[in-house]
């Protein structure tokens, strides 16, 4: 036989889910719709040390393309990338067998212009002797018949004479001058042979690392092709983009921390060498090169780096959580506890580090400054009603 629910018993139940919404609404109001709950934090002094972040890539501001200065196979290699390389250091060989006989050809006519030379000075002398022979004889005649001791006709012959002798000398001091261009010419071909076959010798222009190897042995090159990449270790360094809104302070000189992404964990020491005249108009960024102290001995050129600059300190200076300022409008702050509720209060602030900021003014010290989540600081409002977590 079936039941039904006796009045006592419904007004039980009614009394039940009344007693649950009551205990819900408590709950409700002292949680969700209670008063926020904040950690309140005072003005403390700090030392304070500015880090202006950057990220970036390892560069050389040193690197050179190592080519040859001729065309040619490449018979040997004697460098690898990673290689430390000193200044002159024999890299690679060219073959030299066409080279060594162009300039064994060279060195034979520029001989043989030598000796052409020598025989046309001979001829030139032996010309000077015949003509001064043949002035005198002229003259001498001329003055005989003058005195008509001797016939006209033959003073004329050894007038004849001597003209003919000047021509003589002209022409042998002419070949001279030939030959001696002609020497000059040959000595400049093989003054250019030898330098080629020097160019078959791909040397290190300075010191440093060798960072890439393009081509092998038996290769065949051409002038200009670049056979190895070198860069200098001392001008490694960090090209780091900063933001503009951070440069204040970054100047050449100034200490830093550099990270690489292939040691996490290890900090290497590091120095702003100089800051770029020009941000990218996208970005908004200003590239800032930041040296290695001391230089790196094992780098790989593009690798990607972080780094921090210490870009000013202040010792003893009041200071507060950074996640205690707040933006109203366009109004920096923080929100001050007076009582159980909020007031903003605008602050100026200085040197700031990973968690702290300086406030330069704005506070007296013994306030007690609202401290909350980050995605929470944008809701507090002036008035609010607050209550201090314990």
């Amino acid at each position: 036989m079936r039941q039904f629910p006796t009045m006592r018993n419904i007004q039980k139940k009614h009394l039940l889910v009344l007693a649950g919404i009551l205990t819900l609404g408590l709950i409700l109001r002292f949680t969700v719709l209670g008063p926020t709950k904040v950690e309140v934090v005072r003005l403390a002094k700090r030392d304070l040390t500015a880090q202006v972040y950057g990220n970036g890539t390892v560069e050389a501001k040193v690197v050179v393309n190592i080519a040859s200065k001729i065309t040619g196979r490449i018979a040997e290699v004697g460098a690898d990338q990673g290689d430390l390389v000193k200044r002159g250091q024999v890299l690679a060989k060219l073959d030299t067998i066409e080279l060594q006989a162009q300039a064994s050809q060279a060195s034979a006519t520029a001989e043989k212009a030598a000796a052409a030379v020598a025989l046309e000075q001979a001829n030139l002398q032996k010309a000077k002797a015949s003509l001064l022979l043949a002035e005198k004889n002229s003259k001498r005649f001329s003055a005989l018949a003058a005195k008509e001791l001797v016939s006209t006709q033959e003073a004329e012959q050894y007038e004849t004479a001597f003209l003919v002798a000047r021509e003589d000398a002209a022409r042998a001091a002419a070949a001279l001058n030939s030959a001696g261009r002609e020497k000059i010419a040959a000595a400049a071909a093989m003054a250019a042979s030898r330098s080629r076959l020097n160019d078959a010798l791909i040397l290190a222009p300075e010191d440093g690392v060798i960072i890439r190897r393009d081509l092998e042995p038996g290769a065949t090159v051409t002038a200009g092709l670049p056979i190895f990449l070198l860069a200098n270790p001392d001008t490694v360094w960090v090209k780091a983009n900063v933001d503009e809104s951070q440069l204040k302070g970054v100047a050449p000189g100034q200490p830093a921390t550099i990270t690489l992404r292939s040691a996490p964990g290890e900090k290497f020491p590091g120095q702003v060498a100089r800051l770029a005249w020009e941000s990218d108009r996208v970005t908004e960024e200003l590239e800032v090169d930041v040296a290695f102290t001391p230089a790196l001995k094992s780098f790989r050129l593009g690798e990607q780096a972080e780094v921090l600059i210490a870009a000013g300190a202040r010792q003893g200076a009041p200071a507060l959580p950074k996640g205690a300022l707040a933006t109203k409008g366009k109004q920096r702050g923080v929100w001050v506890v007076e009582g159980n509720r909020l007031r903003f209060q605008e602050v100026s602030t200085g040197v700031e580090d990973a968690d702290f900021i300086e406030i330069s003014s704005g506070l007296a010290g013994n306030e007690n400054i609202a401290l909350v989540a980050p995605e929470r600081m944008g809701q507090l409002a002036d008035g609010q009603k607050v209550r201090v977590r314990k």
